[in-house]
């Protein structure tokens, strides 16, 4: 099973609650244009809002310093209305001042700090806040490390649909962290954040099905997983397509097929993966080796020609 995913990887989300009556009218007005992408506009109807107090325009006026929308990227301003909205108690002002502390932007990283407002967040049943704080007790970052609490704060942010907490609770049953390993349970949940798109857990659920774990081994299951994550550019998956088609295991054999997704694996591994995309190459040039010159030149076509699809339930 691969690692649970990075702390600092979620993006900032624009809160965009509802407005006080009072100032219904401006909040309104800024909303239309900030969805028109005409961001000084909403800024200029905004920043009065947020200077009067409200948490929910302060957040949005923080998101937009901090994506640098209507203004020139600035995580430090950011900051400064993640905090006033946050010291009012609004979570999601909360949650974003814990992603800037987590992550070192516009002051010193400090983990500590990041978990208490995460914490504040997540009691709140921040599920992105409740996700966060699972991943910084299985990591230990900013608290001792705790598996117990970990898989008690994903399991939360899980119950409300969060994908990346429902993968992280495969990996924990699959790992036997904070919890007896469990196959049938680890399936459980990362079915459910495969079928929200999640290209992590549709590649682990095609592990599961190639191995036979929580699941009677099949082939075509994980064959047809491990396309899903292929398709959004998971380059686990493509090595693992690849092999399937090299073997012939859940689909016809295809060298074509094959050649084309240890090329994309190969390409797509990261430069830490090193010993991943080396095995990638040297399947590739093992398949290539089989291949007529037509075959070979419509397999790399295919390879240029590919392109990431968008998240696939």
């Amino acid at each position: 099973m691969r690692n649970l995913i990075k702390i600092g990887c979620a993006a900032l989300v624009l809160s965009m609650g509802l407005a006080s009556s009072v100032a219904a009218e401006p909040y309104e007005d800024g909303l239309a244009a900030y969805k028109r992408g005409d961001y000084a506009t909403a800024l200029q109807l905004w920043r009065p809002l947020a200077e009067q107090g409200d948490a929910d325009v302060q957040t949005t006026l923080g998101v937009m310093y901090a994506n640098g929308e209507g203004v020139p990227q600035d995580y430090a301003e950011a900051v400064r209305w993640y905090r006033r909205a946050a010291e009012q108690g609004f979570a999601a002002g909360e949650y974003n001042l814990a992603l800037m502390y987590a992550n070192g932007q516009g002051l010193p990283q400090d983990q500590t700090a990041a978990m208490t407002w995460f914490r504040k967040a997540a009691d709140q049943g921040h599920a992105s806040a409740q996700y966060s704080l699972g991943l910084m007790y299985n990591k230990g970052q900013g608290v001792q490390r705790d598996y117990t609490e970990a898989m008690r704060w994903f399991r939360k942010a899980a119950d409300q649909g969060d994908a990346p907490a429902q993968y992280n609770l495969g990996v924990m049953y699959a790992k036997g962290q904070g919890v007896r390993r469990d196959y049938t349970e680890a399936m459980q949940w990362f079915r459910r954040a495969a079928d929200e798109g999640d290209a992590s857990a549709q590649y682990n659920l095609g592990v599961m099905y190639a191995k036979g774990q929580g699941v009677r081994r099949d082939y075509i299951e994980a064959m047809r997983w491990y396309r899903k994550a292929a398709d959004q550019g998971d380059a686990s998956a493509q090595y693992n397509v690849g092999l399937m088609y090299a073997n012939g295991q859940g689909v016809s054999k295809d060298y074509v097929q094959a050649h084309k997704w240890f090329n994309l694996a190969a390409a797509r591994f990261p430069a830490s993966g090193t010993e991943s995309r080396e095995k990638a190459v040297r399947n590739r040039d093992r398949v290539a080796a089989k291949m007529t010159a037509e075959q070979l030149a419509e397999a790399q076509q295919l390879a240029r020609e590919w392109k990431p699809a968008t998240r696939t339930p």
